[in-house]
């Protein structure tokens, strides 16, 4: 009777043992961001965590928080930078301050068009730029689709760069976005995302610019009814891995991120053309202007500003290779 109690309590050890095993072997990161869950490329990182675990079979996990549930954008970038988060999503535009040389995708009519857009993104110069942030405990993992910048506002809207004057136009907090809408004529002023809502409703600002779906799941239209389509930036979304956590990976969790991030990519460039249309649809139908000004004196405006990086001769040069990039 001992003896087979104590075979029992043996296999129920070994077996209580095997389940801690099998536990610890599973491994979780953690993702966050700022925007809404119905955003596309929100959709396409639940797309990536849900490609991660199929790929791994389980043996990896990636748990996402939209919202700003974990900070800003600056905010979720500092805690890549200390280990306390493992990846985010950022605009490049944002991470310019952590990573100078990615401001040149900030800079206003630099593509063509989306052909050469990504083929700049997906070529070598993108490679470089998603590597450069290395060196600040930010590595880059791939860019995601943020389509083209425009500007809303509330009460005047915008033909051309002349009606910008007086107007506070509110741009993330970075120096390429404040330089362009100076240069247009307006008074950029630096809010973070999540607050800007209140700011246009209290007449903080008079407006904003931001892509179609970020315009209307943001929900700006409700307060802005002008849309101005002058498309002057075309700035994509970044994903970062923080350099204290992709060191900790074994090879194989490696292969299996990196096989999820491949295969979002695709994927939320598909969404975001299906949200992109049902953007601008909805906009209207909820009574917003939608405006296409003549985007050359635009462009014309903000000509000057290339040229003012000859004093950042890495940046200037990334530039020139993207202008030779066809």
């Amino acid at each position: 009777m001992i003896r087979n109690l104590r075979i029992c309590l043996g296999l129920m050890l070994a077996f209580l043992l095997a389940t801690c095993d099998v536990a610890t072997d599973v491994k979780t990161i953690k993702l966050a961001h700022g925007l809404d869950v119905s955003h596309p490329v929100h959709k396409g990182m639940v797309f990536m965590a849900e490609e991660l675990a199929r790929v791994s079979k389980g043996q990896m996990i990636m748990d996402v928080y939209p919202s700003a549930q974990l900070g800003s954008e600056r905010q979720l970038l500092e805690l890549l930078q200390i280990g306390s988060l493992d990846i985010t999503k950022v605009s490049a535009s944002a991470v310019e301050n952590f990573v100078p040389n990615m401001k040149v995708l900030g800079l206003p009519y630099l593509f063509r068009d989306e052909e050469h857009q990504w083929n700049v993104l997906l070529g070598e110069v993108g490679t470089e730029l998603l590597e450069d942030g290395a060196k600040y405990w930010l590595r880059g993992l791939c860019f995601y689709d943020a389509g083209s910048r425009s500007f809303y506002t509330k009460e005047r809207p915008i033909h051309s760069p002349d009606d910008l004057k007086g107007q506070k136009i509110r741009v993330m907090n970075s120096q390429t976005a404040l330089q362009m809408v100076k240069a247009m004529g307006g008074a950029p002023t630096p809010i973070a995302y999540g607050e800007l809502y209140t700011a246009l409703q209290q007449g903080v600002v008079d407006g904003a610019e931001n892509n179609p779906p970020s315009f209307y799941t943001s929900h700006h239209y409700e307060v802005c009814k002008y849309y101005s389509i002058d498309q002057h930036t075309a700035v994509p979304d970044v994903l970062f891995i923080s350099t204290h956590t992709y060191k900790k990976l074994t090879d194989q969790q490696k292969t299996w991120l990196e096989a999820a991030v491949d295969a979002s990519v695709p994927e939320q460039r598909r969404l975001w053309k299906a949200a992109e249309t049902e953007a601008m649809a909805a906009v209207a139908e909820a009574g917003v202007e939608i405006i296409y000004p003549d985007k050359a004196p635009f462009a014309a405006k903000v000509a000057g500003i290339f040229e003012s990086y000859q004093d950042e001769p890495e940046v200037y040069d990334l530039l020139k290779r993207i202008q030779a990039v066809q």
